[in-house]
């Protein structure tokens, strides 16, 4: 199971929001300082989402995305205001390692499809952000129905791996909520990446014994709550 750090960028800053809430932002510096950081501690992965991006201005921080992809030197995964094709195959030509379709996936399916022709299912990844039993989209504004079957559709159009999102619990650092994750990692086939709630070496290991791919590490991380060092022994 892999661990991610998550890489926020808001404004050009590294920034972590509680419930996903503009106003909510607790600044963090450099995105690149702070990925950096996180690889010389030991991150094989990073989890970069483009913040302005996925509240509508699709443009915003792309040369930070692109210097984080350059300068890491390690596996990114890509989200927030990819709308279209055009987006996620110019992400994916630039060096990300797979681009995660949230809104996207729900309003345009045959995207999930084309991309994992064009670049391999494992490059391709669905979100699967859910408000209770439904998927959330338009930045958690709006709901679309079950996110399991959400789930199923995306892969069965060939999405590689799965993000889920607990709406509920993201940016509390109070603990995930197993019992949805549980469901969705039986439901289908591929890797399940979990976020919202990661708090602690406890739930890490929880979600390592569900079967979850990996985990998205960011306000616990950044707060101190634990360390890069205690979650990736957690999973080991």
């Amino acid at each position: 199971m892999e661990v991610l750090p998550a890489v926020d960028v808001m404004g050009g800053e590294c920034v972590q929001l509680v419930q996903g809430e503009r106003s909510q932002a607790t600044g963090y510096g450099d995105p690149l300082a702070c990925a950096l950081r996180w690889c010389d501690e030991g991150a094989r992965w990073l989890h970069v989402i483009n913040l302005d991006g996925a509240f509508g201005e699709a443009r915003a921080n792309a040369g930070v995305v692109r210097r984080l992809v350059a300068e890491t030197g390690v596996s990114v995964e890509l989200g927030g205001g990819i709308r279209s094709l055009e987006d996620a195959a110019g992400w994916l030509d630039a060096g990300v390692f797979r681009v995660i379709l949230g809104t996207h996936a729900v309003e345009n399916p045959d995207a999930i499809r084309w991309l994992s022709r064009e670049y391999g299912p494992e490059r391709v990844m669905a979100g699967v952000d859910a408000r209770g039993s439904e998927i959330a989209v338009a930045g958690w504004r709006e709901t679309r129905g079950n996110y399991l079957r959400w789930a199923e559709v995306f892969v069965e159009m060939g999405a590689g791996s799965l993000l889920y999102t607990n709406v509920g619990v993201e940016g509390l650092q109070q603990g995930i909520d197993p019992e949805p994750v549980r469901a969705l990692i039986e439901s289908v086939p591929c890797p399940v990446v979990v976020a919202g709630g990661v708090s602690s070496a406890a739930d890490l290991a929880l979600l390592r014994d569900l079967g979850a791919g990996g985990a998205v590490l960011g306000s616990a991380l950044y707060a101190g709550r634990i360390t890069l060092a205690e979650a990736l022994e957690a999973v080991a």
